[in-house]
């Protein structure tokens, strides 16, 4: 049996025929840029996300960057940011040439540490960005209160946690302000790129919206520099359609995830763990292993697709010599010991039972 890590094609297929009605509907009665479709998905997520606005953009590095550059954050400023995870927190950090400073992970969760958040805090600090990593929540209500102590602001990540919610409030919705990828393997994701923000002050989200559409508001009226950062009408038509889909497909991969921790739970690995009041939405399920290269190059072997998020901490990318601090063990360990299992809503129950008939022969 073939198991692929992931295969978008199974999605669009079933919704071939609606993207398509979608897709028609836009081109013959819209306009491909800015077209009503973009204002009605933007509405309808900040309903989603249960704040008062969303800023459609081109891309999730794009909306972190915008965020920065809607609060004043630039040189001399530092920004706290996970040392595990994808690089764009840092990147957009310094793309406002401000500095990142690395804080290290929990060895479990692999969110954000708050005690190593509050270390790293200086006079010079202006923000965190916490990141809702595999689609696991960071702890926002203990982050978010050494926030308001230092009077920092809050920027999260949730590029891989559309849906995920803490105590019933979802992320996104904690800081000052929320940023969302809809890169097409995300649980929420369109058919191209596309990116977007959300807030519940209007003042910031006045100024994101005018800072990605080359700082202006109204058409010709350009009160601030900005850039183009656009999601177009295409992708904005085909996300509203599937954010009607996004939690059946969130419930489905809980589901999933289930059938793994049972399956795996008395092998020699690190499985993800379940938090009280905590809604995982798995956009990833990461598996811990010393034997990480070892097990991958097994299951291959097998049929089975898998993969490395990431290979290499953030903290530890040459792109980032120069904020080296050298004091983020646990994300430098576990960049050689996270393996991702296939995981995503149109997985069947056989496929999956077979990865841990292949798993359970290689480690039992």
């Amino acid at each position: 049996m073939k198991i692929p890590f992931l295969d978008l094609h199974r999605q669009h297929k079933n919704l071939l025929f609606a993207i398509n009605e979608v897709f028609e509907k836009v081109i013959l009665k819209d306009t491909l840029l800015g077209g009503k479709a973009v204002k009605s998905f933007e509405d309808a997520f900040a309903r989603y996300q249960g704040q008062q606005h969303a800023i459609s953009c081109a891309n999730c590095t794009d909306a972190l960057e915008i965020a920065l550059r809607s609060l004043n954050i630039g040189e001399g400023d530092e920004v706290i940011v996970p040392a595990n995870g994808w690089m764009s927190a840092a990147e957009a950090v310094c793309l406002v040439n401000a500095r990142p400073v690395f804080a290290d992970n929990y060895p479990d969760t692999y969110t954000i540490d708050v005690e190593q958040i509050e270390k790293k805090i200086t006079h010079r600090t202006k923000a965190i960005i916490p990141i809702h990593l595999y689609g696991f929540p960071a702890r926002m209500a203990d982050i978010c209160a050494l926030a308001r102590r230092h009077q920092l602001y809050m920027i999260e990540d949730c590029a891989q946690a559309h849906g995920a919610s803490i105590g019933g409030k979802k992320v996104g919705s904690w800081g000052d302000i929320g940023v969302f990828s809809f890169y097409p393997t995300k649980n929420l994701g369109a058919v191209g790129d596309a990116g977007a923000i959300v807030t519940d002050n209007t003042q910031l989200a006045d100024a994101c919206r005018q800072i990605a559409n080359h700082g202006q508001l109204k058409k010709n009226q350009h009160n601030r520099l900005g850039r183009n950062s656009r999601m177009d009408t295409l992708q904005a038509a085909v996300l509203e359609h599937k954010l009607s889909l996004l939690d059946g497909w969130n419930e489905r991969r809980r589901q999933l995830a289930t059938m793994y921790r049972k399956g795996l739970k008395d092998l020699p690995i690190q499985l993800p763990v379940e938090q009280a009041d905590i809604y995982q939405v798995y956009h990833l399920f990461v598996v811990r292993t010393v034997e990480r290269d070892q097990l991958a190059g097994q299951l291959a072997e097998m049929g089975v697709g898998t993969a490395v998020h990431y290979p290499e901490a953030v903290a530890d990318m040459q792109v980032f010599e120069e904020y080296k601090q050298h004091n983020t063990p646990i994300a430098s360990q576990q960049a050689h010991q996270l393996l991702s299992l296939p995981l995503y809503p149109e997985l069947q129950d056989e496929e999956l039972a077979y990865v841990v008939e292949c798993m359970r022969k290689i480690l039992g």
